[in-house]
């Protein structure tokens, strides 16, 4: 196995559909999933809507600052709606990007369910020109994503359900705007997805988007027309308990032109306790053939998400918000923010 990978493979959507050329595209599957935590999936059929959706982004990001107000995060206990720049930190720095953030329909949070609950409930929406558009987008990459999940179980040796159990409600998804700035700037720092399973990225021709290897080398994910970028979340890290895990990635903001890139957060199931996650763990590893121990990478950045610190995915997930979005866990849930407040803070 290399620890020190240079370049990130791409798994191509068509030969993993078809029987003929599959065992061979799992096997270039299941190397990207052991050894990098990255890849690029093309031939997926949705190229025009990717297209379509980026080449509507710089509309959509020049809506009147009314209009962008009243969509505004701070509206929403579920962490959905518009951030402008210089509201959400990573690493404890300031990222430098403005974005719309949605969610896919489900149940919402209703008086005595868990606090954590919360953070499912309706998006906001600019305009019905972009509800439609989210909508259309977001229901593609629910099926895509679940194909997706498919294909890893069988690359893992698995059966093609296993990982079902493991999905949850609410995907999200993110329309971002990189402006240009002074070089080296933070786009988004240094990190692993702490929402979902599998992040599903969308890039425009700028690029920025980097991944760190075993080396502490960073190396480009250089935008492919059409493709999506695809990385591990802590989820799925904590569900075959650090195996297959997330790697840490940034994006460096641009100098020349604005970036644009839309993010699709695959749910995983909030109320997902610790004591299942160490089963669901040690039940997966026992699947892996023991050809494959050889891969098996250990984990650089413990997962928030398997904390003792917290009951179940949902409340950690939740922590997490508050610390990217303190202005909007401060209205929401002021007990938590402040028992959060020094960390949040320094």
């Amino acid at each position: 196995m290399s620890t020190s990978f240079t370049s990130i493979s791409a798994v191509d959507f068509g030969r993993l559909r078809d029987p003929s050329t599959k065992k061979a595209e799992l096997e270039v599957l299941r190397a990207a999933v052991f050894d990098v935590g990255f890849l690029y999936i093309i031939n997926t059929g949705l190229e025009g809507l990717i297209e379509e959706t980026q080449a509507e982004l710089p509309r959509i990001f020049s809506l009147s600052p009314e209009e962008k107000k009243s969509v505004q995060m701070l509206n929403s206990p579920h962490f959905l709606g518009y951030t402008g720049l210089g509201t959400e930190t990573t690493a404890k720095k300031t990222d430098i990007r403005e974005q719309f953030d949605f969610g896919t329909q489900c149940i919402p949070w209703k008086t005595g369910d868990p606090f954590w609950k919360r953070l499912e409930g309706p998006a906001q929406f600019p305009n019905d020109n972009v509800k439609n558009l989210v909508n259309r987008y977001s229901t593609s990459m629910t099926n895509l994503g679940r194909e997706f999940v498919h294909f890893v179980a069988e690359s893992l040796s698995l059966d093609t359900d296993v990982l079902d159990q493991f999905l949850g409600d609410m995907s999200r998804l993110k329309f971002i705007k990189y402006p240009p700035t002074t070089p080296g700037s933070q786009g988004v720092g240094p990190h692993k997805d702490s929402i979902g399973l599998f992040t599903f990225l969308a890039q425009d021709k700028v690029g920025g988007l980097q991944v760190l290897n075993k080396s502490g080398q960073w190396i480009d994910a250089a935008p492919i027309p059409g493709s999506l970028v695809v990385n591990i979340a802590q989820g799925f890290e904590a569900i075959t308990g650090g195996i297959c895990s997330g790697t840490t990635h940034r994006v460096i903001a641009p100098t020349a032109s604005e970036r644009y890139s839309i993010a699709f957060f695959q749910a995983v199931r909030l109320n997902l306790r610790l004591e299942e996650l160490k089963q669901s763990a040690k039940e997966i590893v026992a699947k892996i053939p023991a050809s494959d121990d050889k891969k098996k990478r250990t984990v650089d950045v413990p997962s928030e998400l398997i904390s003792p610190l917290y009951s179940c995915f949902g409340e950690a997930q939740l922590r997490n918000r508050i610390f990217s979005h303190p202005d909007v866990g401060e209205k929401w849930y002021p007990d938590l923010y402040a028992k959060y407040k020094e960390q949040v803070l320094v």
